[in-house]
């Protein structure tokens, strides 16, 4: 009896120190990553002031606050924005719950370095999608990227400003949410034309949008690259054991059932993604999970931390999370899967990791720089599907427009013939 309770002793030891030390590994990771400069706009270094504008290639993203400080108001802007969300009395109420959330959140925060990188591995991105257009697209050379965030610094009214100062005539809207949501890309592009119109400068740039690349090849090719890599993390003789939890954030039903195509368009992501890892001779199976759920209205199901358990259950051990709609790392990744599912994960006594998120991988900057560059040779002005409103769109005076295109445009809604 004494026996087996040393041997018991031992072993919950050895499991504790083994969990301390992978969490230690987590939080050195993040606090690495979260540094960030604090310039957001890059261009060809033949920038002169005698030279022609540059092209402007904006980089659209939700941002996220680098440091404890931002947090408050980075939560505000989220929370009272109707773009996102539609709650009574919404700059009233979003203030309160951005008010009464900000403390988890800044522990959060504290717990990955401090504040979100998202910055630092977006201006890294942005400087090798550059290089890549100032190689491959002399016609239209110097390029510039700016960065424009809905509710974190550099937003978009600061993006706008510095392109005003450049003198930018002519602009791409890139979304950085490789799948289209309304959410997402559908509002970054909103408050661009708002911010656009509130400066008076509706009429000065000309413009076209990659609203969403979800099955590009370069993409495709940049994510099972992601998740070859994240295979070395297991023993040689456990990867073909291992289940890829392909995970995206998660959408309101609501938000689904008006039609939002984000959710089929991830599933077609992660379709393309095990062709190319069948053609290389992964056989893994996988399962298309989804997390950061907020408040108690239905999202869209099921949870990636309760697929792992359910698949627990079914006595299945070897897991990894690939995040398949994000192209850097941040809070979801950093905080909510390394150190909350990786816990629930040890707790259940399974093998638990993540592949690597694309920050400043070179074959995810050379796919950015290949998208937009194709986008700008071929003279196209939007996505096919970017014309069409979702079918119980809740914004239909806002939503698909498009200032000052490159070409002619209308919405199909707004066509009376076909």
């Amino acid at each position: 009896v004494t026996q087996g309770r040393e041997l018991r002793e031992t072993e919950e030891a050895s499991m504790l120190c083994t969990h301390r030390l992978w969490r230690g590994q987590a939080l050195v990771r993040a606090a690495a990553a979260a540094s960030a400069t604090r310039s957001y706009a890059w261009g060809s270094r033949s920038l002169s002031t005698g030279s022609r504008p540059p092209t402007a290639v904006v980089m659209m993203n939700m941002g996220g606050p680098s440091t404890q400080e931002e947090v408050h108001p980075f939560l505000k802007r989220l929370f009272t924005d109707r773009q996102i969300m539609q709650l009574p009395i919404q700059d009233t109420l979003g203030a309160l719950i951005a008010y009464r959330r900000s403390p988890k959140i800044r522990e959060q925060y504290a717990e990955i370095g401090g504040g979100s990188p998202i910055r630092k591995w977006t201006e890294d991105q942005a400087k090798m999608m550059v290089d890549y257009l100032d190689k491959h697209n002399p016609e239209t050379a110097p390029h510039k990227a700016y960065l424009a965030f809905r509710y974190a610094s550099p937003l978009t009214e600061e993006a706008v400003a510095q392109m005003k100062a450049d003198g930018v005539t002519r602009a791409v809207a890139f979304s950085q949410f490789p799948q289209w949501s309304c959410t997402t890309s559908g509002s970054s592009m909103n408050e661009m034309w708002r911010v656009l119109s509130e400066q008076g400068l509706t009429d000065t740039v000309k413009w076209s949008l990659v609203d969403r690349w979800h099955s590009h090849p370069a993409f495709i090719d940049a994510l099972a690259g992601r998740v070859i890599k994240g295979l070395e993390q297991f023993e040689e003789g456990d990867k073909h054991k291992v289940v890829f939890l392909f995970s995206a954030h998660s959408l309101p039903m609501r938000r689904v059932n008006a039609g939002d195509p984000y959710p089929q368009e991830v599933g077609a992501t992660v379709g393309r993604v095990m062709e190319k890892l069948k053609e290389k001779g992964f056989n893994n199976r996988y399962a298309l999970c989804w997390q950061s759920k907020v408040g108690p209205l239905p999202w869209l199901g099921p949870k990636t931390q309760e697929a792992m358990k359910m698949l627990r259950g079914q006595g299945l051990t070897h897991f990894m999370a690939i995040p398949v709609a994000f192209t850097t790392d941040h809070v979801e990744t950093l905080y909510e899967i390394d150190i909350e599912f990786g816990e629930e994960a040890h707790e259940m006594g399974a093998v638990f990791k993540r592949s690597p998120s694309f920050n400043d991988d070179p074959a995810f900057g050379a796919a950015l720089g290949q998208i937009s560059s194709e986008h700008l040779k071929s003279g196209d002005l939007c996505s096919d599907q970017y014309s069409l409103n979702c079918a119980g769109c809740v914004n239909p005076d806002k939503c698909r427009q498009i200032a000052n295109p490159i070409s002619p445009y209308a919405r199909m809604k707004d066509m009376t013939a076909f």
